[in-house]
């Protein structure tokens, strides 16, 4: 055991593979990635081979920054991300987590409203089979001289077995009185009626499953600079869950 490693006890590691998380520990720096006033910012990440990915992100005044994350390898992946925003920034996370099996995948992200006026938004979708297991930790900080500040938080798993597990805790703590900040957070399972409904009219239950379950992330990634590659890939991992 590492003891300088992280445990249950710590809230952002509370769902981790502690075993993979002490294999790689410890881990390094951050990536810092500073987006000038007036600036434009995008990365794409795909995690398919079970790492660890953290990143800190301040975005200046004016500026804008765009993340898209494919969280759907190894048996433990995690994309962790530190944001902050400056006078009038943007920042718009898209998210679609794909596991099965065993896997254990994470989305810890800290977005902290630093000044005034600025934007931010979350869209996290995850599908879970097997035993996999989802986790969405969100913390959105709004600063006291951060007025007009809006944020958006959008959660949403789909559970494809009982056996699978969806964690997620959206966080808002606001110290400002002038802001519009809201989360919503839902899991469930594949509506059998709407499964009904495509079987009657010809199509195989796989291929029903399919078509709902890429309604359920369709437009996470729409407009990213690489969206059909991230498309192409999530429809990859969908065929082999189903």
């Amino acid at each position: 055991m590492n003891p300088s490693a992280p445990t249950r006890r710590d809230e952002a590691w509370r769902y981790s593979d502690i075993a993979a998380v002490e294999a790689a520990w410890p881990l390094p720096a951050a990536e810092a990635i500073v987006v000038p006033a007036g600036g434009n910012f995008e990365r794409t990440i795909v995690q398919d081979s079970g790492t660890i990915h953290q990143l800190d992100i301040a975005i200046g005044k004016g500026a804008a920054a765009a993340i898209h994350v494919l969280n759907i390898g190894g048996d433990y992946g995690r994309v962790e991300l530190n944001v902050t925003l400056h006078e009038k920034s943007d920042f718009k996370l898209g998210v679609v987590q794909i596991g099965g099996n065993t896997q254990t995948l994470e989305i810890v992200t800290t977005v902290t409203h630093a000044q005034p006026k600025a934007r931010s938004s979350q869209i996290v979708r995850s599908i879970l089979a097997g035993k996999a297991t989802g986790t969405y930790l969100g913390k959105v900080a709004v600063a006291r001289d951060a007025q007009l500040t809006d944020s958006v938080q959008s959660v949403k798993a789909m559970l494809l077995d009982r056996s699978a597990t969806a964690n997620a805790k959206p966080e808002l703590e606001i110290y400002a009185d002038d802001v519009k900040c809201a989360h919503g957070c839902a899991i469930g399972e594949l509506d059998p009626m709407g499964l009904f409904y495509l079987q009657a009219r010809g199509i195989a239950p796989a291929d029903a499953k399919k078509l709902m379950l890429q309604a359920f992330v369709a437009g996470v990634f729409e407009g990213a600079a690489d969206e059909e590659m991230l498309t192409v890939a999530a429809l990859k991992k969908l065929v082999d869950l189903v």
